[in-house]
């Protein structure tokens, strides 16, 4: 099994915790060492003291830093269906401290392209606000599109405006704004490089249409939230063939953490659904497979044939990808799926 590159982990404390928004916190924290940080980076934390697997740890992306690496700024939205990240992040007060690795790089920005185009959804401008602020600072052509469902849902909102001014483009849900994908990749060409970070749906539909329209995929960068996907998480049954290591996967955890629940260990890296590490062959599907990933493309995920352990789920809708594993046809059972392990 993978757990990713080893991480050296410090001590922090909380030097500031304030509302960004609604269901948004903004926390600043001091390392024990310097974090220095750059756009599109994020940090490690541990948010459930005590513990040092795998589970216990979350992603936060970076919103900005201090130059001398004092300090650094997440934000956090408060998940419904926290199985104790947000929950963790929220509750923290000024003077706590809390574990945390230096500022990791995922999602880099790349310096020199003739025109950007930065889009963020939710809470996903805590990856996308430090871009814009260096794309501004180096005098490039660039758009800011920020799509929220309501103002003040929108976190950083009003620094947004003042930093960036007629760059920045809302697209506000409950203003009756909803944003058009193929109208804004228009305006794209082959030189323009794109960076998004939202929910699954958003980077979806941008993908289709990017991919709709020929434009070169090295130019689409992304960064994914694990957590987001088609359907509402329910509970669903979840078998091993050939393994009496069968258990019941929550609404709260992910495929990858029943199987370690139950000692099974599958390979995975990312945990979001981008590098493919831990991909498994679906049989027996009883529902639909909410595929929560990126590293798919659009023909494999509707095969329903094989996911992403890490953040696919199953949900309690027929369709045609269930006929595709042999599904149960039985409408009003609990969803299922059966792994297919190497």
């Amino acid at each position: 099994m993978s757990q990713g590159t080893q991480l050296r982990w410090q001590r922090a404390t909380v030097l500031s915790h304030r509302a960004a928004a609604e269901e948004i916190a903004e926390i600043v924290l001091a390392g024990e060492a310097p974090l220095f940080t750059e756009p599109g980076a994020h940090i490690d934390v541990r948010v459930l003291p005590g513990r040092t697997d795998s589970e216990s740890v979350r992603s936060y992306s970076v919103v900005e830093g201090a130059a001398d690496g004092s300090w650094v700024k997440v934000g956090v939205r408060r998940s419904p269906t926290s199985r104790g990240g947000s929950r963790f992040m929220h509750a923290l007060k000024p003077g706590d401290a809390l574990e945390v690795t230096a500022p990791l790089q995922n999602f880099p920005l790349r310096v020199g392209a003739p025109r950007y185009v930065l889009l963020a959804g939710g809470v996903g401008i805590t990856a996308i606000h430090a871009m814009a602020r260096v794309l501004k600072r180096l005098g490039t052509d660039y758009q800011l599109i920020f799509v929220g469902r309501s103002r003040p849902a929108m976190a950083f909102l009003e620094e947004l405006r003042e930093e960036h001014g007629p760059r920045l483009r809302l697209s506000v849900d409950d203003e009756g704004d909803v944003l058009d994908v193929h109208e804004l990749l228009a305006d794209v060409d082959a030189s323009t490089e794109f960076y998004m970070c939202g929910p699954i749906r958003l980077m979806d539909a941008v993908r289709r249409a990017w991919i709709e329209r020929g434009l070169p995929l090295p130019n689409l960068r992304y960064e994914t939230f694990g957590n987001s996907g088609w359907f509402d998480p329910e509970e669903f049954e979840l078998r091993i063939r050939g393994s009496e290591r069968n258990t019941v996967v929550s609404s709260e955890e992910s495929i990858l953490e029943a199987l370690e629940r139950v000692g099974v260990e599958p390979m995975y890296d990312c945990r979001k659904g981008e590098c493919g590490l831990c991909v498994v062959k679906a049989q027996q599907l009883n529902g639909v497979i909410d595929h929560r990933d990126v590293f798919f493309d659009e023909e494999e995920k509707s095969s329903d044939t094989k996911l992403c352990v890490c953040v696919s789920r199953v949900a309690s809708r027929s369709g045609a990808g269930a006929e595709a594993c042999g599904a149960d046809s039985s409408a009003h059972a609990r969803p299922s799926l059966t792994l297919d392990f190497p």
